[in-house]
């Protein structure tokens, strides 16, 4: 299979009503030809799908889901702007209906209860309940309609067939009451009823659309971040104000001070501190240089910086973010699977209940059998609730994955945001993971500091070694100086000469082989270092020993809060190097780690991973996503830490986007909220629906007298949705 011609992409998905309908998208999207995965999320409005380019395209997609009776955005590009505008219109759009439905449902409330006996009270309930169906509530109709016309039947099925049945058996006793009289029995009219059905659930649908909006704040928080404008440096240097459209890879931009960075690039000249709070997580600003990497989206602080452009686009890591959240929150949690066989046959089942409740009373209700039987029909079409259980999940799965992303936490999918709250073991990378994966100089012990920076300016300036690169961060302003006959010696370092002077820069060994005299008390300074897995580089000219540095990768500055986090949630924890045992030792000491595995291969990692899975573990592998590939497949979740643009997002479950490995205990945290969430709402969406549908029928009845009351029905309906979106957008605020 070609890769390249294998596509992903999020569409906008408009008009569906409940659960029935996204089962009803995704089922049509999955039959069509070159589809390899399709999700569909009811609360997002969005068709996540990958398809081969080859076999089919948006359009045909497109134009088989509008044969499905729905509306799918052919144009994967700023969707979430697109929802987030159709969830603007639907909040506008319903709350006209709700005003309108109410401004006629109060007088025709309160005229059916406390004025029963003025002449043509049936009529004026009559034209009062009309313009409520049939104008503000004409959008159930037409759903109802355009689904029946597929062979499918949804929510909006449930309320037009319910409210048709009251509204037509309340116009029949209205026109023909003689027909009762002359049998003995009093004409009911349930104009009120059909009425109060509609008012209610438009009130519900507004509430929920409005809900439903803020759950996809995260995304469109992100989306905003982009400016449309940037200020381009022309070869003159004159200013230019271009659009970000119009930026390519090479152009000198300019960011005034509050301005967002506009594209990735690296700072060419000037000085000032980036918040990039919005995709790392990290509160503090970062300091910004000539050489600095900066990102788009992120947020200048006081300084003016010109940077040359690297990344536009859809290649930004703001743009990759953006990517791999839609594609999250279009995913499904695996419990979805369950609510969505419920869903696919919800609805056909609870029209079959209401059948057999109609038939029922209509064999044992005596005298008032058929006004008993119309109510029980429409009670139970009204009370069940296929909303609540298409939201329970993909609402919950929306704001966790928000809530993560900007916490600088990337969950590519809902199956991996689900299963962190089941982790019992985490194994961790050293290089890189627990330590910032660099070398760099720790400490240093002159004895003529003036000289020994020079020298080892000079010197390392000429060198590649990872450990000269350290040296000269370390020395960032120190005047070069002329090198001459430059002799390595492997192993050991290497000897030269500055100004005419013979200079070794390497290990003791090296300085004793060309007659440096070494005092005592440094070796024992040295020894100390050594002890704590750190490598020693001594700097001598002529036969004096000029100084003695400590050089190591160092700890993050986290990963001792970190790790300690983790353990008090209870999860083993491992860390495995490639590493001697003695340095590998030393820094497990230092974080806290108890199980320790140097001297480990990347192709071992997998089957230690694997390993401890057979153990009966359940694990996370934690590292670069790269040189542990192999581990983070095997892993029951694969974290990675990101490195600026270089992260892994392709490789892992997860990724950590500032590096911080406090962020890990904050993903399981947000997982087990989330996966709490989920469960709390699918509960209250069950036993809702498995309460109220029999006592809507009437299964009451028989020990206290008790029918549920179709109006009570629907708002009981409204607000079983509101709730399950509301207990999901808490969310948000839980700490």
């Amino acid at each position: 299979m070609n890769d390249d011609k294998i596509v992903k992409a999020n569409f906008p998905v408009l008009n569906m009503a409940c659960a029935a309908c996204s089962a009803a998208v995704e089922q049509t999207l999955s039959k069509q030809k070159g589809v390899i995965e399709v999700s569909v999320n009811l609360s997002a409005a969005q068709a996540y799908v990958v398809y081969d380019s080859r076999k089919t395209s948006p359009r045909k997609l497109a134009k088989a889901v509008k044969s499905a009776g729905f509306v799918m955005v052919e144009s994967s590009d700023d969707n979430a702007e697109v929802v987030a505008g159709y969830h603007r219109e639907r909040v506008r759009r319903w709350r006209v209906r709700c005003v309108g439905s109410i401004l006629f449902f109060i007088p025709l409330m309160l005229l059916s209860m406390t004025m029963p006996d003025i002449p043509y009270l049936h009529y004026i309930l009559w034209v009062l309940a009309t313009p409520v169906l049939f104008v503000f509530g004409i959008e159930f109709f037409k759903g109802a309609y355009s689904q029946a016309c597929h062979g499918r039947a949804n929510m909006d099925t449930l309320v037009a067939v319910s409210t048709s049945v009251a509204y037509i058996f309340s116009v029949f006793n209205t026109l023909f009451p003689d027909f009762w009289l002359q049998r003995g029995l009093e004409s009911h009219v349930y104009f009120e009823a059909s009425a109060g059905i509609i008012a209610f659930v438009s009130i519900g649908k507004m509430l929920e659309e409005r809900a439903k909006d803020s759950t996809t704040t995260a995304i469109t928080k992100l989306m905003g971040l982009q400016p449309q404008n940037v200020t381009r440096v022309a070869d003159s240097g004159e200013l230019q104000q271009v659009s970000i459209a119009s930026v390519v890879e090479g152009d000198l931009l300019m960011a005034h001070p509050g301005e967002r960075i506009a594209v990735d690039g690296i700072v060419d000249s000037g000085d000032s501190y980036v918040d990039e709070s919005m995709l790392t997580g990290e509160s503090m600003p970062v300091h910004k240089v000539s050489g600095c990497s900066v990102y788009a989206g992120t947020l200048n602080g006081k300084g003016v910086l010109y940077y040359t452009a690297q990344k536009t686009g859809d290649a930004t890591l703001l743009a990759k973010i953006i990517r791999v959240v839609q594609e999250a929150q279009g995913s499904k949690a695996p419990v979805q699977r369950l609510v969505d066989k419920v869903a696919s046959v919800f609805v056909p089942v609870v029209m079959f209940i209401a059948f057999v409740a109609f038939v029922v009373w209509m064999c044992v209700g005596g005298d008032d059998a058929l006004s008993h039987a119309i109510l029980a029909f429409v009670t139970v079409l009204v009370v069940a609730c296929p909303c609540a259980l298409g939201l329970a999940t993909p609402t919950a799965i929306t704001v966790g994955i928000g809530k993560a992303a900007s916490q600088g936490i990337l969950i590519k999918n809902a199956e991996a945001l689900e299963g962190a709250c089941r982790l019992s073991a985490i194994v961790l990378d050293k290089t890189g993971t627990i330590t910032e994966g660099r070398p760099a100089v720790i400490q240093a012990h002159w004895c003529n500091e003036e000289l020994a920076k020079s020298v080892l300016y000079a010197i390392e300036a000429h060198s590649e070694h990872p450990l000269a690169q350290a040296i000269i961060a370390y020395l960032p302003n120190e005047k070069l100086s002329e090198v001459r006959d430059f002799a390595t010696f492997p192993g050991r370092g290497v000897v030269t000469k500055v100004n005419d002077e013979t200079c070794c820069v390497g290990n003791v060994l090296l300085l004793q082989e060309h007659g440096v005299t070494v005092p005592t008390h440094l070796l024992d300074v040295a020894a100390a270092w050594e002890s704590e897995a750190n490598t020693v580089v001594w700097v001598a000219s002529g036969d004096n020993v000029l100084g003695v540095l400590a050089i190591a990768d160092p700890l993050k500055s986290t990963s001792v809060q970190a790790i300690d986090d983790l353990r008090r949630q209870g999860i083993k924890i491992y860390m495995l190097t490639g590493d001697n045992q003695c340095t590998a030792q030393t820094i497990a000491h230092k974080v806290g780690i108890e199980h320790v595995h140097a001297g480990v291969l990347p192709e071992q990692k997998a089957q230690f991973v694997k390993n401890l899975q057979q153990s009966g573990e359940v694990v996370a592998m934690v590292g670069d996503g790269i040189n542990d590939s192999a581990a983070l497949a095997q892993a029951d979740v694969s974290i990675a830490m990101g490195h600026g643009s270089d992260i892994a997002m392709d490789v892992a479950a997860m990724t950590i986007v500032s590096s911080d490995l406090m962020r890990i205990a904050e993903a399981i945290h947000i997982s087990r909220q989330t996966v709490v969430a989920i469960r709390q709402n699918l509960f209250w969406a069950f036993i809702y629906n498995i309460i109220g549908i029999p006592i809507a029928s009437g299964a009451l009845y028989p020990c206290c007298g008790f029918l549920l009351n179709p109006m009570m029905a629907s708002a009981a309906m409204a607000l079983s949705s509101v709730s399950v979106v509301s207990n999901s957008l808490r969310l948000k605020w839980k700490k």
